[in-house]
């Protein structure tokens, strides 16, 4: 477990969960995990997502594939780090992929997509991008 950098090893263990083709994936919960599984539910990336009570809360991703069984989620790739942060300005918004893919912003007003920060002219920190 990464106990630096929980969105990196959420990231990881949903590009390894897909590797072996699992329909779930399982790690430990923290709210700025849940509300990033709330976005990736919201723009289609992931069927559901559940929180499972306990001493230490669960959140459990219900990943989503196509007919072909490829992964919905082709890339995931985790931009500001514990080491190095990477902010932006809100008309520096990156648009990942011309705009097939999201970027997921930590900003003033919560935890956003690119479209939906440029839509409110927040920046904030970039915290991964999603294809």
């Amino acid at each position: 477990m990464s106990w630096s950098d929980p969105i990196a090893d959420m990231l990881t263990r949903i590009r390894n969960a897909q590797k072996a083709e699992h329909e779930t994936v399982e790690m430990p919960f923290s709210r700025l995990k849940g509300e990033i599984a709330q976005v990736l539910k919201r723009e289609g990336f992931i069927m559901d997502f559940v929180v499972e009570g306990g001493t230490p809360k669960t959140l459990k991703l219900s990943l989503k594939y196509t007919e072909e069984h490829e992964p919905v989620i082709r890339g995931l790739k985790r931009e500001s780090r514990p080491g190095l942060r990477h902010y932006v300005a809100a008309t520096k918004v990156p648009r990942v992929l011309a705009g097939q893919g999201i970027a997921v912003l930590s900003t003033s007003s919560g935890i956003l997509t690119d479209r939906e920060a440029r839509g409110q002219n927040v920046g904030g920190e970039v915290l991964c991008t999603i294809w």
